[in-house]
């Protein structure tokens, strides 16, 4: 509603199909002025000739522009002046009269100027507000274009991976290329919605809960439930998401592969608040850690660009035994992020 109200403000003065029609409209107004005075005559005391002529003149410039607003001006000067200018029914012109006229022009020319001048300021603020939307529509366009085409990229070289990789006849290189393949194209699949031109940060809970579930999906287990709790309004930066998201996926993927890797089982993704820190937690029921797990990560290299992306973000990245079995991988951030 208030929208369609500063459309029509902005669609002012009003451009009629015909231009005659405005002051045929004009005259009505006029007609309506006097037909109030007439019969506000008895409530009235002596004087106020031009009390309900104003509105009329004013309503006329604000719809019609200025040149009905002259006419009305003029029209309800006269009317005012032959009908409740003493002596009445006449056009006499002593200085009583003639001092009541000027004042009366006086307050129609300025309530016609500054009538016109708020219009045309009101103009240019539509017109400023119509390249403003064209801009931004534009700038969302680009980016859109550039998150495509950054997407795509990644997305081709994950498949130029995948087509070296069959090259590849050492075990360990095939694993290698293989994981940054995949890690490649993930940036690549979430790239797009991380991002959204306005700066807004992302959704935590939303994030989170589409996330896993991806990967919960790709890795083409049916046997294990996903479950994630997150506090309601709680934000994301931009430049957060991608390391976290980083780091989520291999949290998951962790725990589908080592934590349960021959059986079903539930995760539970868990994040906190508290003390100044943000706590993210990844919890299986699976087989736990090995007797032999090494806290600096070892040879895993996931393990090893969790703790690396964690520093990046000012955090800590660690995995433990969970309280009732299972495994935890537990990201550490300031409230900041």
């Amino acid at each position: 509603m208030q929208r369609k109200n500063e459309r029509f403000v902005e669609r002012l003065p009003l451009v009629l199909r015909r231009p005659w029609h405005a002051y045929l409209l004009a005259t009505v107004f006029c007609l309506i002025a006097f037909a109030i005075r007439t019969v506000a005559e008895i409530a009235m005391p002596v004087g106020y000739p031009f009390v309900s002529f104003f509105p009329a003149v004013i309503l006329t410039s604000f719809l019609f522009g200025v040149r009905p607003g002259i006419y009305a001006g003029v029209l309800c000067g006269l009317i005012s002046w032959y009908f409740f200018i003493p002596p009445r029914m006449a056009f006499d012109l002593h200085p009583g009269v003639l001092l009541a006229l000027v004042f009366y022009g006086a307050v129609v020319v300025v309530d016609i100027a500054l009538i016109n001048l708020l219009q045309k300021a009101n103009f240019k603020l539509a017109v400023e507000r119509e390249r403003s939307r064209a801009l931004a529509e534009n700038r969302e366009l680009l980016f859109h274009e550039l998150q495509h085409r950054v997407s795509n990229n990644l997305q081709v070289v994950a498949a130029m991976l995948s087509l070296q990789r069959r090259h590849v006849d050492h075990d360990v290189a095939r694993r290698a290329l293989d994981d940054a393949s995949a890690r490649l194209a993930l940036v690549g699949r979430i790239s797009r919605a991380l991002y959204n031109p306005s700066g807004e940060g992302q959704n935590v809970r939303s994030f989170l809960t589409t996330l896993t579930a991806d990967v919960l999906e790709a890795s083409g287990r049916d046997d294990i439930v996903l479950t994630v709790d997150a506090p309601d309004g709680l934000t994301l930066e931009p430049d957060i998401a991608v390391s976290m998201a980083l780091i989520v996926t291999e949290a998951v993927n962790n725990a589908i592969e080592h934590g349960l890797p021959h059986r079903g089982g539930s995760i539970h993704v868990g994040l906190d608040i508290s003390d100044g820190t943000i706590t993210l937690d990844i919890t299986d029921d699976g087989k736990g850690l090995p007797a032999n797990f090494d806290p600096g990560f070892g040879q895993s290299l996931g393990l090893r660009i969790s703790n690396a992306l964690a520093g990046q973000l000012n955090g800590r990245f660690s995995l433990m035994p969970a309280a009732k079995g299972g495994a935890t991988a537990r990201l550490d951030l300031p409230v900041r992020a």
